[in-house]
């Protein structure tokens, strides 16, 4: 049986190979959304300033691009999200969520929710952005999309979800965050951070949350995970090899451990990889750099929702305080996430599909 019909059945299982009958309209923002919904929209999502670390050419993904299953929009974006104030919600403490804490909103996107739909396009501190989640890979990942709206293409490359905007039709693997087929080949996404963490821990930290419900408009078993669970870990998610071959051609089939989770940054000048377990235990980690134009970063864990937050390393040096009172700099004291450095983005992936994506990745446990 291959790759592409083991992921069909399981997701044809849960009703996730098709768009479900009550799915509404669409609702754009600044106009219609093209795609099976509108017109086409000729705005496409806003690029980055300052580049992203690629090291692979935008011929050699394509090439890489493989039949993840459904087909285009076979697994369907939400595109009219509606949240619940936070202490309404059932949700079990251990449910997996990713959280937005902004200047004004502060959301938790449930994973039980996504797992189903893998984009959800909002609007978060008065700006348009697409969530977006891939299960074979564990990473949940933000990015702003302008006036248009993104959706799930049905293709993966190093099992990774390829998106698609619905203004130029052009592809988007996920991690890479940059688009390698279509008008906008070569354009790099704007990021924002999502905390990979449970409802409980957040909902603690953030007793105001707001957390989407599972009002989609689509007939979806939202308490059932067709690749596993999480808490307790099960299923795809628990172990073993990838579902399809990494972007070298076997690279994550060497590994003795291909899906555990890392904390992933990348700048101009690399990438580096955060061994999660060891950032657990360690609550600091360092990677130098080269020496060479790269000054190197740094991980502080944050426990409270058992994260953690990336930082360039600076002239100064970072230090432990107590676990209470958390990192010292220059004297002062700060929370992981509040270090008076240069924050560089991050996020949690399985390592697989980090170092499918970056193979001379710095690793750090």
């Amino acid at each position: 049986m291959t790759h592409t019909s083991t992921r069909r059945r399981l997701l044809g299982a849960f009703g996730l190979a098709s768009t479900a009958a009550l799915a509404g309209c669409v609702d754009g923002f600044g106009g219609d959304i093209g795609g099976a919904t509108g017109g086409p929209d000729t705005t496409g999502p806003p690029s980055r300033e300052g580049p992203l670390y690629q090291p692979w050419d935008h011929e050699t993904v394509r090439e890489a691009v493989v039949d993840g299953g459904p087909g285009k929009d076979g697994i369907p974006s939400v595109d009219d999200p509606k949240f619940a104030p936070g202490g309404e919600s059932e949700l079990d403490d251990d449910e997996v969520v990713f959280g937005y804490a902004g200047a004004e909103d502060v959301k938790a996107y449930t994973q039980r929710v996504l797992v189903h739909h893998e984009v959800a396009n909002d609007t978060l501190d008065g700006t348009p952005v697409a969530v977006t989640y891939c299960p074979l890979t564990g990473t949940a990942m933000g990015f702003e999309r302008g006036e248009t709206t993104f959706g799930v293409s049905g293709r993966l490359v190093n099992n990774n979800l390829v998106m698609y905007d619905r203004a130029t039709d052009s592809r988007w693997p996920q991690m890479l965050a940059t688009a390698v087929d279509g008008p906008l080949a070569g354009d790099q996404l704007r990021e924002f951070r999502l905390v990979w963490t449970t409802w409980g821990r957040w909902r603690e930290a953030h007793p105001d949350t707001a957390v989407l419900t599972e009002d989609t408009g689509y007939a979806k078993r939202y308490g059932s995970d067709p690749y596993g669970n999480y808490n307790p870990t099960s299923g795809y998610y628990r172990g073993g090899g990838p579902l399809f071959a990494s972007l070298d051609g076997g690279w994550a089939e060497t590994l003795d451990q291909p899906k555990r989770v890392v904390i992933g940054a990348r700048t101009a000048e690399g990438a580096v990889a955060f061994d999660k377990p060891a950032l657990r235990e360690a609550r600091l980690l360092d990677s130098p750099g080269d020496g060479d134009g790269d000054g190197g970063v740094l991980a502080a864990y944050d426990p409270a929702v058992d994260s953690a937050w990336v930082y360039r390393r600076g002239d100064g040096g970072v230090t432990l305080g107590d676990e209470a009172t958390g990192f010292v700099v220059d004297g002062e004291t700060y929370r992981a996430g509040d270090l008076p450095l240069e924050r560089v983005h991050a996020f949690d992936a399985m390592w697989h599909a980090w170092g499918g994506f970056y193979p001379e990745t710095a690793y750090v446990a």
